[in-house]
């Protein structure tokens, strides 16, 4: 299984409906819902947090959320 964690930079996925009970509300509200594209952006210099593109949004994130994010390469 992949999750956001796991992808490098560039790649895409869909976010899984598994993840539907691990991604925080906050996230939820900013749009990353099960079906939804996101996009590997960036990576911070140690490691943590990621940057993320959801429906046109920068987010970043930690890396142990992203990791619990289950996603579908494209």
């Amino acid at each position: 299984m992949n999750s956001i964690a796991t992808l490098q930079i560039g790649e895409r996925g869909i976010i899984s409906e598994e993840s539907l009970d691990v991604i925080p509300l906050k996230l939820l509200e900013m749009g990353c819902l099960p079906g939804t594209e996101v996009e590997l952006l960036q990576i911070a210099p140690l490691k943590d947090p990621i940057y993320i593109c959801v429906n046109g949004s920068h987010l970043a994130i930690r890396k142990e959320t992203a990791s619990k994010i289950i996603v579908t390469k494209i």
